[in-house]
């Protein structure tokens, strides 16, 4: 006698869950794929040293569940930083802690878009974020960039289009620092004119600055929220990129009832308190001495990077120099399917991401983004090499 069948879930799921493997996380060789940190360079000493301290100080206080904005202290702290580095002023009550910045992103996104709406990017966006735009129904518009940002009259054009069109625009978002994937930092003039015209249509720029403490070439340049005296300017950064992503901790400025709304689709209450509180302690006596140690470092590995893409694809190919971050961007001559490529090159040891991937039309498969942070400097150069001999192997270059 046959057994019950298994049941069906099939009518059962929402209109927008998405079917999500679990796929494990690969690795090549030649690790170029995705922005992680050198683990060589991870402050583990001095994190435990940090928990160890904080707990012996507050750690009863994790018998209770945490404050849904997050520890008082470490938003206390965020605002004085991003006063004392980034011209803005706050207080601990403009700052929810987040789960990374991508909790934060995806917090604005639902708190802002209904199906259907319009945000503006760059040309070449965050994949991760646009993957979050569309899960939630928006319609994800590129517009061209050059070295120092979005093009003026493109973004105009844009917005004049998709307003005559009777689209609903909720917002620009940019990466203006050392931005993922490009690898440029925007001008100062350019923020300034964002601002301007995102103005004359009424609509907020969405600006994540997870990256600006990477800097290690040229003078800071200051945020586009500090430019802004009306509350046009939401804004987002990251303890990923300075301490290490696996803390899972970010944060969100924002002014008060964007914030409001936003909490209402905060996941799980509070952050992991237990992260925050070795974080706030680390970050008091540590922080300036490891991104200045960090940054050495990574300078090394862009410049091994930067000289194997000159010693095998000068004449050929074009890519960025940042001042910072963690990406260069390659463009190879049109005709150049580095996205077919993709999978045969990760099987032969050289992880990337082609250019299409972070295209909100899916062009760009000439290029590819290359994350020189988590391999050390030889390993850099000696994976641009062994690209180098993959695409010759397979006749990849157009003749």
């Amino acid at each position: 006698m046959p057994g019950p069948q298994p049941f069906n879930y099939d009518k059962l799921f929402a209109k927008n869950a998405q079917v999500n493997t679990r796929a494990p996380s690969r690795h090549a060789k030649y690790d170029f794929a995705v922005a992680y940190p050198d683990p060589d360079n991870l402050p583990l000493e001095g994190l435990a040293d940090s928990l160890r301290t904080a707990l012996e100080r507050e750690g009863r206080d994790l018998a209770y569940y945490p404050e849904v904005t997050g520890l008082p202290s470490l938003r206390q702290w965020v605002a004085d930083k991003l006063a004392r580095d980034r011209n803005m002023k706050l207080t601990a009550d403009d700052v929810i802690l987040t789960a990374g910045s991508g909790e934060a992103i995806a917090m604005v996104i639902q708190a802002l878009t209904d199906p259907g709406d319009v945000c503006l990017t760059e040309e070449y966006v965050y994949l991760g974020t646009m993957r979050q735009m569309k899960r939630f129904g928006s319609e994800v518009v590129g517009v061209k960039c050059d070295g120092e940002g979005f093009v003026g009259s493109e973004l105009r054009a844009a917005l004049k289009r998709l307003t005559n069109q009777g689209k609903k625009i909720k917002y620009v978002y940019t990466i203006p620092s050392f931005q993922n994937p490009l690898g440029w930092s925007m001008s100062l003039a350019r923020r300034k004119e964002l601002l301007s015209i995102t103005r004359e249509y009424s609509v907020p720029v969405f600006e994540d600055d997870c990256y600006w403490d990477l800097r290690f070439e040229g003078e800071d340049i200051t945020s586009i929220h500090s430019l802004d005296t009306t509350g046009q300017v939401i804004y987002c950064g990251s303890f990923s990129k300075i301490l290490a992503p696996g803390m899972r901790l970010g944060y969100l400025v924002a002014p008060k009832p964007v914030l409001e709304r936003a909490l209402s689709f905060k996941a799980g209450g509070g952050v992991n308190q237990f992260a925050a509180l070795a974080i706030d302690e680390y970050v008091r006596h540590h922080l300036k001495e490891h991104v200045d140690d960090q940054n050495q470092a990574l300078r090394a590995k862009r410049d091994a990077m930067l000289a194997a893409l000159g010693e095998n694809f000068g004449g050929i190919a074009t890519w960025s120099v940042p001042k910072g971050g963690l990406y260069i961007w390659v463009t190879f001559p049109e005709g150049t399917d580095m996205a077919a490529l993709q999978e045969t090159a990760f099987n032969e040891g050289v992880g990337y991401y082609h250019g299409a991937q972070f295209s909100p039309e899916g062009k760009g498969k000439n290029c590819v983004r290359l994350c020189f942070g988590h391999p050390d400097a030889k390993t850099n150069y000696d994976g641009v090499t062994e690209l180098a001999r993959i695409m010759e192997r397979h006749g990849v270059l157009p003749a």
